[in-house]
């Protein structure tokens, strides 16, 4: 087995499906609409146009009161500016930043509007190939690597018009925010991580270093530092999202999302970005619905009551956001989740992971990686050698009754609320059993550090989850807040 070369984009032939055997995900009609442009107008610093929506950049560029090459030396000068101190920068890829731009300007001028993305900035994880740039997963071990392709994602956005200007940090091989540079910091506060792994997508999208970003998740890496920079987050459903090009951690739980100001932004970014290619079979054909319409509470909406229960961080978002919602009208619904003990689980990520980089491992070049404690990488694909196939297999089998069990969960209730933190094992579940989430801004703590709670939907229900999610945002209003920048330079 040894003698044939295995590279990290060689899946097993073994296909994960989150939908369980008798449950049938109708088809169903929907729409894709988004807010009505707002009066939006140029400020008079334009440097503040950094922390705009999408949906109003693009608003901007559409009417052409600014050009997406405008757009883009702004944020590019942040990236030089601000990237170096946030360490939240692997590449900056700034020629092909200004032939894209160039070309959305040339486009848009003779009327071909490509969409809401046409001419706007972004920046993805550097776990995501871009042909001409190196790509490092940010680990010594793969520092100087470059991959022949673009990753069906870059693809996509390309196609939408979008223009790539940097390639972001994330922890070693998608682990943390530790990278072969340093830790990747928090824009609130510099003193502190950005959490992972996902950790130069959130922090320069949080300190307007780029309109929106793309990140990956497979247990955690949206979501934890989405709270920590105060910036909302999008797991998508497992199979929504192709992954070619991309690094692989764990073949089974692997999914990427956008990493935005706002729902509505996210929302954007997943219609561009989901589909199949024909490259990641695990990717299913289903249209990508979002309306900013939706009278959504009158959803099925509901809330892990227990989570209510004991010490919280104070303020605490999910209490403030069950109370917000009570205070709404909405009539929540007290759920618990299944009683698996999941973290008993946990070794199915860690042995696909050992799996992935077992060349790594037995090279001995995993002595590079930054990261070197006993709950490091190096130490974890060490020890997964020894996890017999059978043990792989029999939790994998208690996966199959888990999924059973949020089945039936979900057909109760549209979508529930939950922390976006470790109180419970509800980001363990959902990444084990495929669900989507999308993760939201709401408030800060005493330290004046974000927090966030999360909304959950049923499998493929991007629809409920954005809309209803939206919906909330807009009536909450903590998306609107942003870091100031203080700082710059080494």
């Amino acid at each position: 087995i040894r003698a044939i070369e295995l590279n990290n984009f060689v899946s097993p032939a073994i296909l994960f499906n989150p939908v369980p055997a008798g449950v049938t995900i109708e088809a169903r009609e929907g729409v894709f609409r988004v807010s009505e442009p707002r009066a939006v107008k140029v400020p008079d610093n334009f440097e503040e146009l950094a922390f705009y929506s999408v949906r109003d950049l693009a608003e901007l560029i559409r009417a052409r009161r600014i050009t997406s090459m405008q757009l883009t030396e702004l944020y590019l000068d942040r990236l030089k500016k601000y990237g170096p101190k946030l360490k939240c920068v692997i590449t900056i890829t700034e020629e092909l930043a200004i032939q894209q731009a160039k070309r959305a300007d040339e486009e848009i001028a003779q009327g071909k509007y490509r969409g809401l993305l046409h001419g706007i900035p972004y920046g993805v994880k550097d776990l995501l190939a871009v042909k001409g740039y190196k790509t490092t997963w940010g680990a010594a071990a793969y520092k100087d690597q470059t991959i022949d392709l673009n990753a069906t994602v870059v693809e996509r956005l390309e196609e939408a018009g979008a223009v790539l200007i940097a390639k972001l940090t994330l922890g070693a091989l998608a682990m943390g925010d530790y990278w072969y540079g340093g830790q990747t910091r928090c824009p609130w506060n510099i003193e502190k991580g950005s959490s992972g792994s996902s950790a130069g997508s959130a922090a320069a999208t949080s300190a307007g270093l780029v309109a929106f970003s793309i990140g990956s998740e497979t247990r955690g890496s949206i979501g934890s530092p989405s709270r920590q920079c105060g910036v909302t987050g999008l797991r998508p459903t497992f199979g929504r999202v192709s992954r070619h090009g991309a690094m692989t951690l764990c073949w089974t739980m692997d999914k990427i999302g956008p990493i935005c100001r706002t729902v509505e932004d996210c929302a954007i970014a997943f219609n561009a970005i989901a589909g199949p290619d024909g490259k990641d079979l695990t990717v299913i054909d289903r249209p990508v619905y979002f309306d900013a319409e939706l009278d959504w509470k009158k959803l099925r909406i509901g809330y892990l009551h227990k989570a209510l229960e004991g010490e919280t961080p104070q303020p605490d978002a999910f209490a403030q956001a069950v109370e917000t919602l009570k205070q709404m009208g909405v009539e929540l619904i007290p759920i618990e989740l299944p009683d698996i003990d999941v973290e008993t689980m946990n070794f199915i990520l860690i042995t696909e992971a050992a799996a992935a980089f077992d060349e790594l491992t037995r090279s001995n070049r995993d002595d590079l990686l930054i990261k070197q404690e006993r709950w490091s990488w190096p130490n974890l694909f060490r020890a997964h050698r020894f996890i017999p196939a059978v043990e792989y297999i029999q939790a994998n089998r208690i996966r199959t009754l888990l999924m059973q069990k949020m089945a039936a969960l979900m057909s109760t209730i549209d979508l529930y609320l939950a922390p976006n933190d470790d109180r419970t094992p509800n980001s363990a579940i959902t990444n084990l059993t495929g669900h989507p989430a999308i993760f939201i801004p709401h408030g800060f703590d005493k330290e004046g550090m974000p927090i966030s709670v999360s909304f959950i939907a049923g499998l493929y229900e991007e629809d409920v989850l954005l809309s209803a999610a939206h919906g909330y945002q807009i009536a909450t209003g903590y998306h609107l807040e942003h870091p100031v920048m203080e700082f710059g330079g080494e």
